[in-house]
């Protein structure tokens, strides 16, 4: 049966102004890291998707290394786009990144301009498209001058490849640098991604502050902190869980008892404000207007709606956050 996308899927969704440019993200955008790859269902993934698409998420976001195996995440996403999507593109912001290692040789990975621009082809054919709306530097890269990694964002958008350029695991300092040749080069620099979460406040140290200053968008990755920030690890690790499985990006020595103690405050605190725990972890990084998108991962269909419902409840009173930050000390 073809898939028709819910008409009033616009209607609950929040939209945020990406810096000083003419783009407004969905506040909850959703990312295709994980559960896309070629070891994962396809139809799950094609359901999430479309939940996300009738949840009025037009924001999808992907990388070259996306799957596993690398590239899988594009591919499948790809075959989203042309079997329920294709009618849909305008209304879509699709990004992807480079910048890690995708192929053998001293021109799969890091910063080059040759990589950039091989690594981004590649990418537009496995996702069957012409241009992606976002195109990031996936982290930075001690070897090349910064000034040639920027020069390719520049170029991939002057070729028509990207109409907007961010960068990604930029430190203060590194962004500060790429903002000022990008803004030279006439290509803005539009939004910095950044891993940020409850457990994880690293950019609250300047970058937050400079980003605003200099009119750039912001979107925090794993803002669930990887699922603990969830119901999912409150009462130990479950057998199907991330944490137990073969992941090497959360594992049961990151599951500590005090970290688990400190899950299970915040999500008293959730629950006496009638949310989810993951809802409230959301909506604190949402409140007041501080960043532009969050990105969620999700396996399930319904982790993406529980992760949308955050928007019906963004503010907090001051005793709630002077309770968030004494569970966090």
């Amino acid at each position: 049966m073809a898939y028709l996308p819910k008409e009033d899927r616009y209607t609950a969704m929040k939209y945020n102004r990406c810096g000083r440019s003419g783009l407004q993200l969905p506040a909850v955008a959703f990312g295709l890291w994980h559960n896309f790859g070629g070891m994962t269902l396809f139809e799950n993934s094609r359901a999430m998707v479309r939940k996300a698409f009738d949840l009025g998420i037009t924001h999808f976001d992907l990388a070259n290394n996306y799957g596993p195996p690398p590239g899988a995440a594009e591919e499948n996403f790809g075959r989203i786009l042309k079997q329920d999507l294709h009618g849909h593109r305008d209304e879509l912001i699709i990004s992807t990144k480079a910048g890690y290692e995708m192929w053998p040789g001293p021109y799969g990975n890091w910063g080059s301009k040759k990589y950039l621009v091989a690594s981004l082809n590649q990418s537009l054919t496995r996702l069957g498209l012409e241009y992606v709306d976002i195109f990031y530097h996936h982290r930075p890269d001690p070897n090349t001058p910064l000034e040639e990694t920027m020069s390719a964002l520049d170029l991939i958008v002057r070729q028509g490849k990207a109409l907007y350029v961010g960068i990604s695991n930029y430190g203060v300092e590194e962004t500060k640098k790429a903002i000022a040749i990008l803004k030279e080069l006439g290509t803005p620099c539009s939004i910095h991604q950044m891993s940020y979460s409850m457990f994880n406040r690293w950019s609250e140290q300047g970058l937050l502050s400079l980003l605003k200053a200099e009119g750039v968008g912001s979107i925090a990755f794993s803002p669930l902190a990887k699922g603990l920030l969830t119901d999912r690890y409150l009462k130990g690790i479950p057998a199907d869980s991330r944490a137990a499985g073969s992941s090497i990006f959360l594992n049961p020595q990151d599951i500590t008892a005090e970290k688990v103690a400190t899950v299970q405050r915040l999500n008293e605190l959730a629950a006496a404000r009638g949310q989810s725990l993951a809802q409230m972890a959301l909506a604190w990084l949402l409140r007041g207007g501080q960043l532009t998108s969050v990105l969620i991962g999700a396996s399930k269909v319904s982790q993406v709606e529980d992760c949308v419902g955050a928007l019906k409840r963004l503010d907090f009173t001051g005793d709630e956050l002077e309770q968030i930050e004494e569970i966090l000390k």
